[in-house]
C-alpha cells in the first residue's frame, strides 16, 4: 500500500482545482491507499465552517470534505502559522486536524511514499 500525502495550498472556491484534488483523493483513498491530507497556505479556508459559496456557481465542497471518513481518510493536518494567519482556530473548523508547526512540516512529508500538491 502507497501512503499519500495530499498537499492543499489554494483558496476555496478559486475555480476547479479543489474538486479536481478531492476526486483524486477520493479515487485514491477508493483503492486502499492510505491518503492524508495537508492544509497550508490559504487552504485553511477549506475547512472553515458555514461556507456559503451560493452565487460563485461552485459546488459546496464541505459535503465532501465531511464524507473523508467513509473512505478512511482520517489524518488530517493543517499547519499552525497558516491557520494563525488566517485568524481561524479549531473551532471554526469543519472536521477535526491535526495542528503542526512550519518546522514539523517536512518530518510530516517524510512520511509518505507520494507527496501531491494542488
Amino acid at each position: 500500500m502507497k501512503r499519500y500525502l495530499f498537499i492543499m495550498r489554494r483558496l476555496p472556491y478559486s475555480g476547479g482545482h479543489l474538486q479536481e484534488t478531492l476526486d483524486a483523493i477520493l479515487i485514491a483513498a477508493a483503492f486502499d491507499q492510505h491518503v492524508a491530507l495537508l492544509f497550508v497556505d490559504d487552504a485553511v479556508w477549506q475547512l472553515k465552517n458555514q461556507q456559503q459559496p451560493g452565487g460563485l456557481d461552485l459546488k459546496d465542497t464541505s459535503a465532501i470534505f465531511q464524507a473523508l471518513q467513509i473512505y478512511d481518510v482520517n489524518d488530517l493536518y493543517v499547519e499552525e502559522e497558516s491557520l494563525q494567519l488566517a485568524g481561524l482556530t479549531s473551532t471554526d473548523l469543519i472536521l477535526p486536524v491535526v495542528s503542526l508547526p512550519r518546522v514539523e512540516v517536512s518530518r510530516l512529508m517524510h512520511r509518505y511514499d507520494l507527496i501531491i500538491s494542488d
